[in-house]
Parts: C-alpha cells; sequence; structure tokens
C-alpha cells in the first residue's frame, strides 16, 4: 500500500489481480457493467464496484470492498 495510505481506484484493481494471479484466481473488470464511471471488479466468484477508478478510495469503502472480495486489506 501507499505509504500516505492513500488508494486509487486503478490501484486497487491492479493490487487484486496480482493477488488473483498469486492464488491462481481468474479476475477481470467489467466496465459495462455500471453506471457512469463505475466498474465491476470480479475475483474468484466474488465481486465489488469500484466507484471511478481514477479516484481516491475511502477508507471506508476501501474496507467494504475487501470484505466484499474476501481478502485481507494487509494483502494488499
Amino acid at each position: 500500500m501507499s505509504d500516505t495510505g492513500i488508494v486509487r481506484g486503478n490501484e486497487f484493481i491492479r493490487r487484486v489481480q496480482a493477488i488473483a494471479k498469486e492464488r491462481h484466481l481468474p479476475s477481470r473488470v467489467d466496465e459495462k457493467r455500471g453506471k457512469g464511471s463505475h466498474v465491476t471488479l470480479y475475483f474468484g466468484d466474488r465481486r465489488t464496484v469500484v466507484r471511478n477508478p481514477k479516484d481516491e478510495l475511502k477508507t471506508g469503502t476501501l474496507h467494504a470492498m475487501c470484505k466484499q472480495l474476501g481478502i485481507d486489506k494487509a494483502d494488499l
């Protein structure tokens, strides 16, 4: 994770995809499934919605997305 603890949506997606590769799980981003700038991130058989990947993620949002994907925030 970055030194300041601030994570952008794109960075979160890259890290989740790296974890998926390590764990031999499929992962993909579906830009068509979501309104406006939102995208859906699939991690194995789980999914979460990432709001505007260019923006910073708030702490609560980051925790909720990690919980939905079944990963620990420390793994990022």
